[in-house]
């Protein structure tokens, strides 16, 4: 009895530790099976970020890690500059560089818009380069992407890439395909000389030979042409623009002196030609000839200048240059003298600025070199140079009636730049000292606090708070804040903004379209 229970129980002991072996096993199966599907999951999840670009071209690719003789997915978004659109048509070819042995990829048309999706198995192992040869409507391009590692085990180049993967808690994710919808642009931080700047207002004026002023050459009664007449027409050179009539005066009356002046050189004009044939036959002597000939040559004179600007009906008025009427002096009937101005005629070929500024800048107003001009209506903002533009003079003394200094520059006309409105003045000096620099469409601000978003990565930014100096209406100098090469979006900055309340982006979550 005591046997078979000494037997039974080294069974069960057995069976037991034969059960104990079995799950051992089956949990080691499930762990290894579970290491398996995390690093899959890792392997879908880890991707490395790439950024080029050049004057033409930006490109922002996210690859999977690097490794020999594995299958890795390239996700390329190409976007066209200045304007930052996406690239919708082109050819890429995409090449993996390693020790001088090249795989490479062609892609005759996006993916989808602006981007190219690669497939790609690295043959070699190292450190190489990734180029990428871009082929447009608008001409052929190349982008490098340097120091790219192609790895020996696909663990290793997980946790690398893992721990290469840029960080930043507070980023906001706005995407490319978000960011071609809209006006959008980004721009390196640069140091570069800054001078003291001036700010002021200017009135716009007409350049003083660029204005022409149209008087009557006679007294009388002005009657306009047509309705067409009016402040802001334009007028071409010859076109008629008013008469002068002066058939009702009694005095200096237009229409009697030009039939006078006609008849008159109608009897002088008989008169010699009788006395050539009379002289022909020595009737007359050669003083009686000549008598005749100055008579008919003094009345053809008056006659043909009342011809040329006179009728029966009075004087004829025509534009005596191409432009816009500027300002119209006097109303239709209204009596006029001789020199009067009736009509103001401008030809907007270029304009005139003048500003005041405080005294205490007098001393460096000889080292103005430049000027920003930013319209007050639209906000639109012009450099002195852009407009052909040049400083004329300043004034050297003040007067009783104003303490400021008076300053005048003359640009080219544009359209929109009205005589006798005002725009916002930057007068630039020559500096020497560098200033880091933003454009000032890059800052925001909020409660007097300013701020520019940070470009981590393409579709990463970050906003910093930034303390500024002095603006020359087009770029304004950062004191604190951010560092030289930082790029920060320069157009566009308002939607990043708004897109704060979307959350930021998980650094390990990668690109998904």
């Amino acid at each position: 009895m005591k046997f078979k229970i000494f037997v039974f129980a080294f069974l069960t002991m057995i069976f037991v530790g034969c059960k104990s072996d079995t799950n051992s096993t089956s949990d080691n199966h499930i762990h290894e099976t579970n290491n398996i599907d995390e690093a899959h999951i890792h392997s879908e999840e880890v991707k490395i970020q790439y950024t080029s670009y050049s004057n033409d071209v930006e490109v922002f690719a996210e690859s999977d890690p690097f490794v020999i003789g594995h299958k890795s997915n390239v996700l390329a978004h190409f976007t066209r500059l200045p304007d930052f659109t996406a690239l919708e048509k082109g050819s890429v070819t995409m090449r993996l560089i390693i020790f001088g042995k090249e795989t490479t990829r062609t892609l005759l048309k996006p993916t989808r818009k602006g981007i190219f999706s690669f497939t790609i198995i690295p043959e070699n192992i190292g450190t190489g380069e990734l180029l990428f040869d871009i082929i447009t409507d608008k001409g052929e391009f190349q982008l490098s992407i340097p120091s790219v590692k192609v790895f020996s085990d696909e663990h290793d180049a997980i946790h690398i890439a893992e721990a290469a993967i840029v960080t930043a808690p507070s980023a906001i994710s706005f995407t490319k395909e978000q960011s071609w919808k809209i006006d959008f642009a980004t721009e390196e931080a640069t140091s570069e000389p800054m001078g003291q700047v001036i700010k002021t207002t200017a009135q716009i004026h007409s350049a003083p030979n660029d204005e022409v002023l149209v008087t009557a050459g006679t007294v009388g009664v002005v009657i306009l042409s047509d309705y067409g007449i009016l402040e802001g027409k334009e007028v071409t050179k010859g076109q008629p623009l008013f008469s002068i009539s002066g058939s009702n005066l009694i005095d200096d009356n237009s229409k009697v002196r030009f039939i006078e002046a006609q008849n008159n050189f109608e009897l002088a004009s008989s008169q010699y030609e009788r006395t050539k044939e009379l002289a022909k036959e020595n009737i007359v002597s050669k003083k009686e000839l000549q008598n005749a000939k100055n008579q008919y040559k003094n009345t053809k004179v008056v006659y043909d200048n009342l011809k040329i600007n006179f009728s029966t009906s009075g004087q004829s008025v025509a534009s005596p240059v191409d432009g816009y009427i500027k300002q119209l002096l006097v109303q239709n009937g209204q009596y006029v003298e001789v020199g009067q101005p009736i009509v103001s005629i401008s030809q907007n070929k270029s304009l005139f600025l003048h500003a005041d500024v405080p005294q205490k800048y007098h001393s460096i107003l000889d080292n103005i070199n430049s000027a920003t001009i930013r319209t007050m209506y639209d906000n639109q903002t012009y450099t002195l140079d852009g407009l052909n533009g040049k400083i004329i003079s300043y004034g050297r003394t003040t007067n009783n009636h104003n303490f400021l200094i008076p300053i005048n520059l003359e640009i080219d006309y544009i359209q929109g730049f009205m005589p006798g409105s005002f725009v916002e003045l930057y007068l630039k000096t020559i500096g020497n000292e560098k200033a880091l620099t933003v454009p000032n469409s890059a800052l925001l601000e909020d409660h007097g606090n300013f701020f520019v978003f940070v470009q981590i990565t393409p579709e990463l930014f970050e906003m910093r708070e930034v303390k500024i100096g002095v603006t020359d209406g087009i770029k304004t100098e950062i004191l604190k804040g951010i560092s030289e090469k930082d790029r920060v979006v320069s157009k566009g900055a308002v939607h990043i903004k708004l897109a704060r309340g979307t959350g930021a982006l998980d650094a390990h979550s990668g690109h998904v379209h």
